[in-house]
């Protein structure tokens, strides 16, 4: 064994051109890869004087040490220390690291001579201040080989004086980042922006960022370097661990024509990062047309189909109507899609630009929207049925008020199909929402609008055009039946909505809301039993039937922050049978082994996503092919917020759901499938990635 270890020294020692022992320096720790011992940049210390230590590690060629983020894989060094009491260790100077692509993953770390500072402040100690340090490291080339080592400096107590060994320190001094002298903010999408900078922003031509922990930004992707008056930006993708509304702490690396380069540590702030003077990936005419098409695209979606029956009734009562008339219904109906896009755009722009990680549909992971939605719509659908009648309540203003009622009618339409429109995600519609809530406040608008503007198409071409509108049949007493007919799809969303809540909220939120619905069925039978032809003379019972349904009405509001309270339900959308929950560390694993990876990112509330997973996932084909290719399933549930999914679907250039990615065996690059899925097309893609 004695003489296996004096090979071994005497190996590393010819492999490192020689290692000279010096008085302030330890005995060093060696093995055919690398050669470690503890140096100090003074040969004598004082109470109370900081001084500096390092770890001085050479590794031999080919072989890599790593930094305090490591990156897709890898530990860094530690250092643990046995002081004196009073005697304090600070934490270690990391030197600028390297970048490490290794296939599909990307490391950080250091070759050749690494040298890791820590300051010592010694406490009181008489003849000689002992320093002694365990470190593990692990170093690696085609295999990773975890190393330690235990190492003592006994130091004496006299005046300072630099050892043989500081001038290792004032190049490691070089080699560390300093404090970035400009403002630096990070945008929920996660572009770095650098503004007021002291150097010609055009003189930059390479950038990079090391964050300080994993997770922050997704370190294979690239990152996008983009000049801009008084500053640059630096595109990245977000990584499963960043979050919107928190710093981004890391190294901020410049170079620039000549390979010159400069680091500085940064802690960029959340907010708005402006639009770069270049031109966008994607024209604003194509990125508005898109919208256009998606709104457009989005009436066929099913989680529309339910408002679709008011508009049925509303587009049957335009038949026989002066032209006028029918205008102005279509116009209240295109104001309130158009005002609910334009509500909702501006308060995206506000949750953005106070660091919120939001998207589209965001509404909907809110239990209390969810409630507040299911009740609306079951007053709704008691509306049809004929239990109350809304346009009633306006009898007592004369002729003109009910006409006024009825345009209301066409907004509020419009409002409420817009509402329940966001679960899904139209095609079309992802390049302009991720536009959208990436550009500036402006930009988003425009695109909002547009998207309303494509929604409200088709019911003002009917409504405006006697060509389109002549094809409607003429009103009459089949309107009724019609109506109330069409009151059960407003009960079947209700229902929906409700089982939506189940996943939110769990039983405790389903009791609250169930009792919420009989609430808001009083309240309906009241206000109906006020409007009878019983009480029409009995100003008396009329209004202690107006008194219940405005008490049943509060009783039901009140409700509504326990609800906020109430567990989640364990069962999700993502606890279905033969998926794994999606996490990143599984995803990063699965890859990392070279297994192809299916994952699912789905909500309970997107009617979208339930179509395709009953249709197109479900089907006993797709699950054997799932088997016999060798492919996981990870499901990800975005019911209610959760950083992690939101960062994956804004690395994949989407802020909604659905989304489907398949990862191909053996690390290959990923496919964004489509978002509506055909059980051909799952298929033909697991024959494609499978193992």
């Amino acid at each position: 064994m004695i003489g296996r270890a004096l090979v071994c020294v005497v190996a590393a020692t010819i492999a490192f051109g020689g290692w000279q022992a010096r008085a302030a320096e330890s005995t060093p720790v060696s093995s055919a890869r690398a050669m470690v011992s503890l140096v100090s940049d003074t040969d004598a210390v004082a109470p109370g004087k900081p001084f500096q230590v390092a770890l001085r590690i050479a590794a031999a060629p080919g072989w890599h040490i790593y930094w305090q983020n490591p990156g897709d894989a890898g530990v860094p060094p530690s250092l643990d220390f046995s002081l004196p009491a009073g005697t304090l260790a600070g934490p270690i100077a990391w030197p600028v690291p390297e970048r490490h692509p290794e296939g599909p993953v990307m490391t950080y770390g250091y070759t050749g001579e690494t040298v890791l500072p820590v300051t010592i402040t010694p406490g009181p100690f008489s003849d000689a201040l002992p320093v002694v340090v365990h470190a593990n490291w692990l170093i690696c080339a085609k295999i990773c080989v975890p190393e330690e080592g235990d190492f003592r400096l006994d130091l004496p107590n006299g005046p300072a004086i630099a050892s043989a060994q500081a001038s290792l320190f004032q190049s490691a001094a070089q080699r560390l980042p300093v404090p970035a002298p400009w403002p630096v903010q990070i945008g929920p999408d996660g572009t770095l922006g650098v503004s007021g900078i002291g150097l010609n922003p055009l003189s930059v031509r390479q950038a990079w960022f090391f964050p300080a922990a994993w997770g922050l930004v997704d370190q294979s992707s690239p990152q996008t370097l983009t000049a801009r008056e008084g500053g640059f930006t630096l595109t990245m993708k977000p990584g499963i661990e960043f979050k919107a509304d928190h710093d981004l702490a890391g190294v901020l690396v410049l170079q620039n024509d000549a390979g010159l380069q400069r680091a500085f540590t940064v802690s960029a702030t959340p907010g708005v990062v402006a639009l770069q003077t270049a031109e966008p990936s994607v024209p604003l005419v194509r990125v508005l047309l898109l919208a256009a098409l998606g709104g457009l695209i989005l009436n066929l979606m099913p989680c529309v189909f339910p408002v679709l029956a008011i508009k049925a009734v509303g587009l049957a009562s335009l038949r026989g109507t002066d032209r006028r008339h029918a205008r102005w219904h279509a116009a209240s109906y295109v104001a309130g899609v158009l005002v609910t896009f334009l509500a909702l755009g501006t308060l995206m722009v506000a949750l953005r630009t106070g660091g919120a990680a939001i998207g589209w549909g965001f509404q909907f992971q809110s239990p209390i929207f969810v409630t507040a939605m299911g009740w609306l719509l079951f007053a709704v659908g008691l509306n049809l049925s004929g239990l109350f009648d809304v346009t009633a309540v306006f009898a007592g203003g004369g002729q003109t008020l009910v006409r006024r009622s009825g345009h209301a009618g066409s907004f509020f339409t419009g409002l409420l199909a817009v509402l329940v429109a966001t679960p899904c995600t139209a095609p079309f519609m992802g390049v302009a929402i991720a536009t959208a809530l990436t550009s500036s406040a402006s930009v988003t608008l425009t695109v909002f609008l547009a998207l309303g503007l494509g929604f409200a198409l088709p019911f003002a071409l009917l409504a405006l055009i006697p060509a389109v509108s002549r094809v409607l049949p003429r009103p009459g007493n089949w309107m009724v039946v019609l109506k109330q007919a069409l009151a059960f799809p407003m009960y079947a969303a209700a229902l929906w909505l409700i089982w939506v809540l189940a996943q939110e909220a769990g039983p405790d939120g389903v009791l609250a809301a169930g009792a919420g619905l009989v609430l808001v069925g009083l309240a309906g039978w009241a206000l109906g039993l006020a409007q009878h032809q019983t009480l029409a003379s009995n100003r008396g019972g009329r209004r202690i039937a107006h008194l219940v349904a405005i008490a049943a009405t509060a009783a039901a509001v009140a409700i509504l922050p326990t609800i906020m309270m109430a567990p989640a339900s364990k069962v999700t959308a993502s606890a279905d049978a033969g998926t794994e929950p999606f996490t990143a560390a599984r995803l990063a694993a699965l890859r990392a082994e070279g297994h192809p990876v299916f994952v699912n990112m789905t909500a309970a509330w997107c009617v979208t996503c339930l179509v395709n997973e009953r249709l197109a996932l479900s089907p006993d084909s797709v699950r054997r092919a799932f088997a016999a290719r060798h492919v996981t399933y990870l499901k990800g549930d975005w019911t209610r917020q959760d950083p992690q999914i939101t960062a994956f679907l804004r690395a994949h250039g989407r802020d909604g759901v659905p989304l489907y990615v398949m990862y191909p065996a053996n690390s290959g690059a990923p496919t964004v499938m489509s978002q509506v899925l055909t059980e051909g097309e799952v298929i033909a893609e697991l024959n494609r990635a499978g193992g």
